[in-house]
């Protein structure tokens, strides 16, 4: 039996347009990771004998179409965008109550009370992901930190294409809110992450603004993002884009003007070859196949890496890996770096 809500038609309007959109970033030199792209589904929601690629698509698309407003380890609450419908998950992304926030609310309340749902104290680390993409996209990164890096780490899961960046900001708040026993909480965001971050940070509580530690970005598109220009001027996906896509892809100037820099310490960790080429042959100067380098530089930074790996790996690399956790630590990336021209020979 399915406890979740069915997704609307929109729902497959996300699919195909994040379907062109891996074909546009393919073009571009990169590529999407093959799993570790989404939730796993609940154990009732599989279908016996699905195509593979078929079922990666509607875990996708399932994935987009919740955000976390509530988040204890790998327990949470979801809410579906601009509306009133959400869920419970347990630690293995199995619903175990849906209906509306309060209903949901009641009942992670109640397992908590029980002792089933654990709290959350001490030094906190929360991940986010990128556009169009799931919490699973981080698990790699977050698991490498759980075993080299004394705090909790969580994931923070966002429905990227089916609102805008400041619903997403205002989830992410929601979230922050809820930790109160995390007396101090580090950031680390992919992609569009680092604009959700830096959106919430904006509007947020000077009480939340003060416990954050410290904020690593990987690949952040801090100046705006050129491939996004370009896939504006392709009809298709201009047509289809949605939520914080459709901002990224035509509205980028009023994003950039509601953005703030980390008030924290933070270092950007970028990816590409060390030379004038990049990755991408789109791309002007050096880039990861999706975000150039300058486009991730931010004046204020503390540190700043370059390190030679593509936009949809980065989570998954062994020296981002390191680099992340020495940060967070510490405040620098450290002797992480490798030399960025030796990935040219790699092309």
């Amino acid at each position: 039996m399915r406890t979740g809500t069915p997704p609307d038609s929109s729902a497959w309007r996300i699919a195909v347009w994040s379907l062109l959109c891996a074909a546009v970033m393919m073009l571009a030199g990169g590529r999407l990771p093959a799993d570790e792209t989404a939730t796993v589904p609940a154990a009732g929601d599989r279908g016996q004998g699905a195509d593979p690629l078929i079922e990666r698509m509607r875990r996708a698309a399932e994935a987009m179409e919740w955000s976390d407003e509530l988040v204890r380890h790998e327990w949470r609450i979801q809410r579906r965008p601009g509306s009133d419908s959400a869920r419970v998950l347990d630690p293995t992304d199995r619903v175990v109550h849906s209906g509306s926030a309060a209903a949901c609310r009641e009942h992670f309340d109640s397992l908590e009370d029980s002792g089933q749902i654990p709290p959350v104290d001490g030094p906190t680390v929360i991940l986010l992901h990128g556009l169009g993409e799931g919490r699973g996209s981080m698990r790699p990164l977050a698991n490498y930190l759980r075993e080299h890096h004394e705090a909790t780490v969580l994931t923070f899961g966002y429905a990227s294409p089916r609102a805008g960046v400041d619903d997403h900001a205002r989830a992410l708040g929601s979230v922050i809110a809820g930790l109160n026993g995390a007396n101090r909480i580090s950031l680390v965001g992919h992609s569009l992450g680092n604009i959700v971050v830096r959106r919430w940070m904006a509007d947020a509580p000077a009480a939340d603004l003060d416990r954050i530690e410290r904020m690593v970005m990987l690949g952040a598109p801090n100046q705006g993002s050129d491939l996004a220009r370009r896939v504006s001027q392709v009809w298709l996906l201009s047509r289809l884009s949605t939520g914080a896509a459709r901002e990224m892809v035509l509205d980028w100037p009023r994003i950039a003007r509601n953005l703030v820099v980390p008030p924290c310490p933070f270092g950007i960790i970028a990816g590409g070859t060390g030379d004038a080429e990049g990755y991408s042959p789109m791309l002007e100067g050096d880039d990861d196949a999706v975000v150039r380098v300058e486009e991730t530089r931010l004046d204020g930074a503390d540190d700043f890496v370059l390190l030679p790996v593509r936009h949809a790996f980065m989570m998954r690399d062994p020296a981002v890996q390191e680099a992340t956790a020495s940060f967070l630590k510490g405040g620098r990336f450290g002797a992480t770096a490798t030399d960025p021209s030796a990935a040219a020979g790699e092309r």
